[in-house]
């Protein structure tokens, strides 16, 4: 079964400033081509230390607030004991232990199963590094 695993490489550009970014189409996109109306699971990996995956509400103010919230969680001071870069860059290394850097989530006759509000997002508080790769992976 050869087709039962597939991956794509996404390469993101969050730019300098602190990023929520919306991957739904980027995963729906992949599982047209992937699927093939099979079932199975997505996984949403991204193999940086500094940023996280999200399935979150957006456009309505949702991923502005899950920003201020790792502000208030996470403030971006000399605090941390991982001290280069940027001030305050320690909280980044932080902050997949609260936004894991995978989702894995449903996929039912090759559609994405998410909740009426729901996207999957990358969320990327290191502004010293705004490029950045998501492995979406398909088992069938």
């Amino acid at each position: 079964m050869a087709d039962a695993f597939t991956t794509r490489i996404l390469n993101i550009s969050t730019g300098a400033e602190e990023a929520v970014t919306d991957l739904t189409r980027a995963c729906e996109d992949f599982l047209r081509e992937s699927a093939a109306g099979r079932d199975g699971l997505l996984n949403v990996f991204v193999p940086h230390a500094t940023a996280g995956i999200a399935v979150i509400e957006t456009g309505a103010g949702s991923d502005d607030d899950l920003l201020a919230a790792l502000h208030t969680l996470l403030p971006a001071d000399n605090r941390w004991q991982h001290a280069h870069g940027s001030k305050g860059h320690g909280r980044d290394h932080v902050l997949p232990a609260l936004v894991p850097p995978h989702a894995t989530l449903p996929v039912i006759g090759g559609r994405l199963e998410l909740g009426t509000w729901q996207s999957v997002c990358l969320v990327d508080t290191n502004t010293d590094n705004p490029n950045r790769q998501v492995r979406l992976s398909f088992l069938g």
